[in-house]
């Protein structure tokens, strides 16, 4: 066994199963890129007019309970609502259902890409998967950890979400940006590499392709994700490594990484679960060594007007972005200084941000 999928690659991806389920990908894909550029502006257009029509301004926040009262019954704003989430659960279900009608096929491709000797792949069969990682994120089918499928499901899923927002992420764009863009210690002295969280090893295999010489390891607690980042890793060719942990109680040993990063883990977990990935970062760096988390609050200030609470709410409640509330509660420049940690607030500029928090562990 060596390859299931015989259509051929698009540069770095791999197309979808079949023709029909890339077809039907296509239409969702459109949709999802309608809404971004017209349904929405529209949606918020009529949402700002509702406002000012009860003697409100659309630039100030109103509480929760104010803006449903107000909108309950519009029907372009719940429509709006509803072909985002819609499109996005069908979509998840095209690609579950054509992965899953050759399961079988798939599994042992995963199988054998297990055994390679191109980078370590450590799956963890006894660990304790903590009840906050169970949750269909996103609306993904069984979420990170429940569907063997995980991994495909993400990846084609995340490259339609950055499609609809005008990013093309399908030859890994994204991410290889975003490792130029990791920072090195004072002392030049970069050795390894961990990327917490690192879900179908994206930034991992980035970083690894920037620095081949160090050694870099990705972790996460699905080992579905895990197991379809090291099959690409080794697909690309790239020897990096991934390991079935928790972000918040790893196996690493104490001063071990010159540098550890992360990407949109912490509005991923709960309060208390983000500040003790922030204690185990300071943990397992060396003195000197740089912690970089990459997430929506580490690059600046955030809108705070009725429309974003509206639409954050939505995310939270029907998007199953379980975790985000509690991520707004968490003042991670504070957590990283109780910690030890010095904290640069302008840190190095990120993709999609001004610029993030940057930590570094004193010598």
């Amino acid at each position: 066994m060596n390859k299931v999928n015989k259509r051929g690659m698009i540069g770095r991806l791999e197309r979808l199963p079949s023709l029909d389920c890339e077809s039907r990908d296509n239409f969702f894909n459109g949709i999802r890129g309608w809404h971004s550029r017209v349904v929405s502006p529209k949606s918020k257009k009529r949402f700002e007019r509702i406002l000012e029509n009860n003697n409100l301004n659309p630039k100030n926040d109103l509480s929760l309970h104010k803006i449903l009262e107000l909108t309950k019954e519009d029907f372009l704003i719940n429509l709006e609502s509803f072909i985002f989430l819609e499109s996005k659960r069908r979509a998840h279900n095209n690609y579950r259902i054509e992965f899953e009608k050759k399961s079988d096929l798939f599994l042992s491709e995963l199988e054998y890409y297990d055994k390679s000797v191109i980078g370590k792949i450590q799956l963890d069969t006894n660990l304790k998967i903590p009840t906050y990682a169970k949750h269909e994120i996103h609306q993904q089918p069984g979420g990170y950890v429940g569907h063997p499928f995980s991994g495909h499901l993400y990846h084609y899923g995340t490259n339609a979400f950055y499609l609809a927002r005008n990013i093309d992420n399908h030859q890994d764009q994204t991410h290889s940006k975003m490792s130029l863009q990791i920072p090195i210690p004072s002392d030049k002295k970069i050795k390894r590499i961990l990327d917490m969280g690192c879900g179908i090893g994206q930034l991992t295999i980035a970083l690894k392709e920037r620095f081949p010489n160090t050694e870099v390891w990705g972790i996460d607690v699905a080992a579905p994700m895990l197991r379809y980042a090291h099959m690409r890793s080794v697909e690309l060719n790239v020897d990096a490594n991934f390991s079935q942990q928790l972000a918040e109680k790893t196996k690493f040993p104490d001063n071990h990484f010159d540098v550890v990063t992360s990407y949109i883990l912490h509005h991923e977990v709960p309060e208390d679960i983000s500040i003790d990935i922030v204690n185990e970062a300071f943990r397992i760096l060396r003195p000197g060594g740089l912690f970089f988390p990459i997430d929506f609050l580490t690059g600046g200030t955030t809108p705070n007007n009725a429309w974003f609470t509206l639409k954050k709410w939505i995310d939270h409640r029907w998007n199953n972005e379980v975790w985000r509330p509690d991520y707004e509660k968490v003042d991670l420049n504070e957590a990283m200084r109780s910690v030890g940690f010095s904290v640069d607030e302008k840190g190095p500029a990120a993709w999609y941000k001004k610029y993030n928090v940057l930590a570094t562990k004193p010598i």
